[in-house]
């Protein structure tokens, strides 16, 4: 990871609670599509505060979140108590070899050198275990939502879904969904970027005090008190030899 890369995904842990309260969860049906049918051992890895971490305990599965950033774990410890959380990262994953059957990567995948990040995923799943990668896009076909982008300077595209050996082919899907956001938790959406932690203070009222101009003055917001956030779920998934 070059040093730029390396500063943003470093930017979280101090931003923690913010990013608690603004980013979204992921529609069930994605998850559906991720898991394998029966009581597959879970690892939610780059789980930040726990977004993912808690709809997979929620399911009554067994999992464990790995994290690299210390604040965003102590976060996650506190919104999902009593799941076992460790810190590391997807080249570094402190479980044994074959310990778990599902590898789930959310918002995170981005960040990781795939050529020793999947060796790494593979060596701690069992024979046939899965790694699924989840992304929560904006839809900017919704005309507010596209000047959000415009605003925070960060137009949404298509991830990158390389995985690469050992695992077998690629299979994405997309699930469209539909968040339903107040004023203050779009601002901590918006403030939980890490294009945005990392602007000097002054530049990051400035851009947030934008994001409150579009709220008081596109007609599809103002004078509202919830908002209606598109978003597509795109999801990958590639299985090991069994």
């Amino acid at each position: 990871m070059n040093g730029d890369r390396a500063a943003h995904a470093a930017s979280f842990g101090p931003a923690a609670q913010t990013y608690e309260r603004g980013r979204p969860s992921y529609p069930a049906a994605a998850l559906d599509w991720l898991l394998p049918a029966g009581d597959p051992r879970v690892v939610d890895l780059g789980a930040g505060t726990g977004k993912l971490t808690r709809q997979i305990r929620d399911r009554g599965l067994r999992v464990t979140a790995v994290d690299p950033s210390e604040g965003m774990l102590a976060q996650l410890r506190t919104s999902v108590p009593g799941v076992t959380a460790s810190q590391g990262s997807a080249e570094h994953i402190p479980l044994p070899d074959g310990s778990a059957d599902v590898v789930l990567v959310a918002q995170a995948w981005h960040w990781v050198d795939p050529r020793r990040a999947a060796p790494e995923v593979a060596r701690v799943l069992s024979p046939g275990g899965r790694l699924g990668l989840l992304w929560n896009v904006r839809d900017e076909r919704c005309d507010w939502v596209r000047r959000l982008g415009e605003v925070m300077g960060n137009q949404e595209r298509d991830r990158d879904t390389t995985v690469g050996a050992p695992f077998g082919p690629v299979r994405t899907a997309r699930f469209e969904w539909t968040d339903v956001v107040g004023p203050e938790r779009l601002i901590d959406m918006v403030a939980s970027r890490s294009s945005v932690i990392l602007l000097q203070p002054d530049e990051r009222a400035a851009l947030l005090s934008e994001v409150r101009k579009l709220m008081a003055t596109h007609p599809d917001l103002v004078g509202r008190t919830e908002f209606r956030l598109p978003y597509v779920t795109e999801c990958a998934r590639a299985d090991l030899p069994a």
